[in-house]
């Protein structure tokens, strides 16, 4: 037994991130066997992985990419030499999505072809404007897009561009732009309503000026009275009408008003989704402003099923004043066939207009409430119907929640997305009626005023979490980790994403705990953890690489205590499995140029130094480098 030789375990990590592969140029399996019994098996990304630095079987793992109709690469941020070694292997490609972080023109380029018909360009940081019109010239067939981009410095090539792309792509039915970085300068994107192509469904818009939202609404609404003055526009047969319609529209604004709202209502009768969200650097004034007359409004939407009014504060913390509970009740008995309702900084609402949503939108499966700070438990009180249809419940910033509020939801047998983020007075008993919920996979208690033992009870029930999160959770120790993962079987292997930032009783004892008995982590955020050392990272480093889920995704943002002897774990290809690492605030700042070589050698590996969340999802803007 002794003298058998054992077959070379292919590791795709290990190969990427410079670990080396063995030699398999001397394989004697048939290629068909190989293709069949092994790389049909594989996912996406150790294909992929393969494709890259395996010579000898570089032909095979080539005919088993050809299969593939779609890519998604969103997970990892690619560079231009990487992803050239990569695309050429997909023959048949319909929909790419891609993270164009480390991306340049040139490299863009190469993924465009009249074979797609679906196109996701994420995190555009250092792609101009002119790939608009590349993607108009050779994308044809396009039927969904979405691009992500950085704002520059001329609007007018911003349009010039866009114009062009929207003549070449005739057939698109979904289109959803950001522009990053313009919040308090929107671009005018209310050029592209004479080339709107006819099939299109969905529009996503950031931002715009609320003023051109209405103008843009007004030229819809001439289309729909006057077919005729608007050539390009027209609204599906079934809907017994020969104009134009949006069923899905999205926008991010300076401002939302109640002209805005009405002009919507009246230019798009047969939405089926409103998502707004404002974000204005003043205190807004009449008549720019939401009232109830605006909310009221809404009821001219006969299909709507999923409602999202947000205002954020992210210039200026204002809230929408003149809605009160009138408002909303008026909104309730009108659009009583909503499913998702989204509901954000409505300060002068109280329980009672909340509670009219839950209770007259009898097909409610989706929840969310933010910055309310006058809604209470009461607003959740005999809410036994609603329960029985409600998937995902979201509250956060509301202070006045407490752990009664949940009492009821604990009889949910639907309930997978539960949120409390920011609501300071939930408590122990919370987690109680949690830990009876069977089908609950999302947790977010951040902020929350639990302890060690609320957390052993949550540990004992049979709940199947997939991501939690505890950020904030300032009196939850080392103890309460241990009593939650070895409390009982089902979360130590459900559990893939941990957050415990902002948790001064985490030491090395709790990454311990988590290393040792989570076994499906592949995200992990301590930032702010002040007493986590160089050697937690070594456990993280050593014991992982051994379990079959690798750790993906590891914010270290604001942990002091590590030395820069990270770099010798990143050196010696520890992490074999690392896409994402944040180290803002953190030693290895100082040692921006060693971190590039590292990024060199493993070039999968995004190194983040801004101190974004996790996967750089907000703050992408401002990454140019290799080394972020």
């Amino acid at each position: 037994m002794n003298n058998v030789k054992k077959k070379p375990c292919i590791n795709t990590a290990t190969a990427v991130s410079g670990g080396g592969v063995p030699p398999l140029e001397g394989l004697p399996l048939p290629d068909a066997i190989i293709f069949s019994e092994i790389f049909g098996k594989l996912d996406l990304e150790s294909l992929c992985s393969l494709a890259c630095v395996s010579r000898g079987l570089r032909s095979v793992v080539s005919q088993a990419l050809s299969t593939f109709p779609s890519l998604d690469l969103s997970a990892i941020s690619l560079n231009g030499e990487i992803l050239d070694r990569i695309i050429p292997k997909f023959r048949g490609l319909k929909s790419v999505t891609i993270d164009c972080l480390r991306l340049d023109d040139s490299s863009v380029i190469c993924i465009l072809g009249p074979h797609l018909q679906e196109l996701n360009l994420l995190k555009c940081a250092s792609l101009s404007y002119n790939i608009l019109s590349s993607i108009g010239k050779r994308c044809p067939n396009l039927r969904i897009l979405a691009l992500e981009l950085e704002g520059e410095t001329s609007p007018e090539i911003f349009k010039k561009n866009l114009i062009e792309m929207l003549k070449g792509i005739l057939c698109l039915e979904s289109l959803s732009i950001k522009v990053r970085g313009t919040e308090l300068d929107a671009y005018d994107l209310t050029c592209i309503d004479l080339f709107l192509p006819q099939t299109l469904k969905l529009l996503k818009l950031q931002p715009v000026n609320e003023q051109d939202a209405i103008l843009f609404m007004k030229v819809l609404g001439d289309g729909k009275n006057n077919p005729g003055h608007l050539v390009n526009f027209a609204m599906p047969s079934n809907l017994g009408c020969t104009c134009f319609t949006l069923l899905y529209l999205s926008l991010v604004l300076n401002v939302i008003s109640d002209e805005l709202i009405i002009s919507i209502a009246n230019s798009l009768p047969f939405l089926v989704e409103l998502d707004l969200e404002d974000r204005p650097s003043t205190d807004p004034k009449l008549p720019r402003d939401l009232t109830n007359t605006g909310l009221q409004s809404l009821g001219l939407f006969q299909h709507l099923t999923s409602l999202s009014i947000v205002r954020s504060r992210l210039n200026y913390p204002v809230s929408f004043k003149r809605v009160n509970d009138l408002g909303l009740m008026l909104l309730s008995e009108s659009c009583r066939g909503l499913e998702s309702v989204k509901l954000g900084g409505f300060s002068t609402v109280t329980d009672a207009g909340f509670s009219s949503i839950l209770c007259s939108c009898y097909n409610l499966k989706k929840f969310e409430v933010r910055n309310a700070p006058l809604m209470s438990d009461l607003a959740f009180h005999d809410i036994i119907g609603v329960v029985s249809f409600l998937t995902d419940l979201r509250i956060l910033s509301c202070n006045l929640i407490t752990s009664e509020a949940v009492a009821e939801l604990a009889a949910s047998t639907t309930l997978e997305v539960f949120v409390t983020y920011g609501c300071r007075s939930i408590a122990n008993p919370c987690l109680d009626y949690i830990s009876r919920l069977s089908t609950l996979t999302t947790l977010n208690l951040g902020g929350a005023d639990i302890t060690d033992s609320g957390l052993a009870v949550l540990g004992k029930g049979n709940l199947p979490i997939e991501r939690l999160t505890l950020r904030g959770c300032v009196r939850v120790t080392d103890r309460g980790i241990f009593s939650l993962l070895n409390g009982g079987e089902k979360i130590k292997t459900t559990l893939s994403s941990l957050d415990i930032g902002n948790m001064p009783g985490i030491s090395d004892r709790g990454i311990k705990t988590i290393v040792s008995s989570a076994e499906a982590i592949t995200e992990l955020c301590m930032r702010y953890c002040f007493h986590v050392t160089n050697a937690a990272l070594k456990m993280l480093a050593s014991e992982r690489s051994n379990k079959i889920n690798l750790l993906q995704r590891l914010d270290l943002c604001h942990c002091t205590c590590f030395s820069i002897g990270l770099l010798e774990l990143l050196q010696d290809s520890s992490f074999r499995g690392l896409r994402w690492l944040g180290v803002g605030s953190t030693s290895l700042v100082t040692a921006r140029d060693n971190c590039r070589v590292i990024c060199a050698k493993r070039p999968w590996l995004t190194l983040c130094f801004e101190g974004c969340e996790v996967g750089c999802h907000d703050g992408w803007q401002f990454h140019k480098s290799n080394g972020k």
